[in-house]
């Protein structure tokens, strides 16, 4: 089975989630890249989730906005818009911290999911799961998995942990 049919078959993708919401981005001229999770799995060997995150250009984030109301199911949060759609369990989670505009400009085309995707530098993926990790208001679950990607990039990257906090690198196994 190839990335792209094993993906979503693990989604239970039958609307083409995926590639309508990347067309959409596409067609209008949306910087985007992909961050957190299959960020992390762009880099090292990849494991299965059903999330996909996007960082995109700040002056952009209106329009993209826009863009997802029109076509999807949006629901907003403090440092997200979360994009979903009857028909796929895929979630798509689309950062609105200014922050994480800047990776735009720096990310490359990489294999994510069996899709080529501009995907945030490897330091910039590092970058997002130590914010994501260092911040109290995320839920206790999701830090670990935040820490587990972390030490994924590290073993896979061992001259990126100079980058690591040491409050970060004393709570890895």
């Amino acid at each position: 089975m190839r990335a792209l049919a094993f993906w979503k078959t693990v989604t239970a993708d039958t609307t083409d989630f995926l590639d309508r919401l990347i067309a959409i981005l596409r067609d209008h001229g949306i910087r985007y890249c992909v961050v957190g999770g299959q960020g992390v799995n762009a880099y090292v060997e990849p494991v299965v989730s059903l999330d996909l995150d996007l960082a995109v250009a700040v002056d952009q984030l209106p329009q993209v906005e826009r863009l997802m109301r029109g076509a999807f199911r949006v629901e907003r949060f403090a440092h997200s818009l979360n994009v979903s759609e009857p028909g796929s369990d895929l979630r798509v989670q689309i950062q609105t911290d200014q922050r994480y505009g800047a990776f735009v400009d720096r990310a490359t085309v990489r294999d994510v999911l069996g899709v080529r995707l501009p995907v945030a530098h490897l330091q910039d993926v590092l970058q997002g799961k130590i914010w994501a990790v260092l911040d109290p208001s995320r839920r206790p679950s999701k830090r670990q998995k935040d820490l587990a990607d972390i030490a994924r990039l590290l073993e896979a990257h061992p001259g990126l942990r100079r980058m690591v906090p040491a409050e970060v690198l004393d709570r890895l196994i």
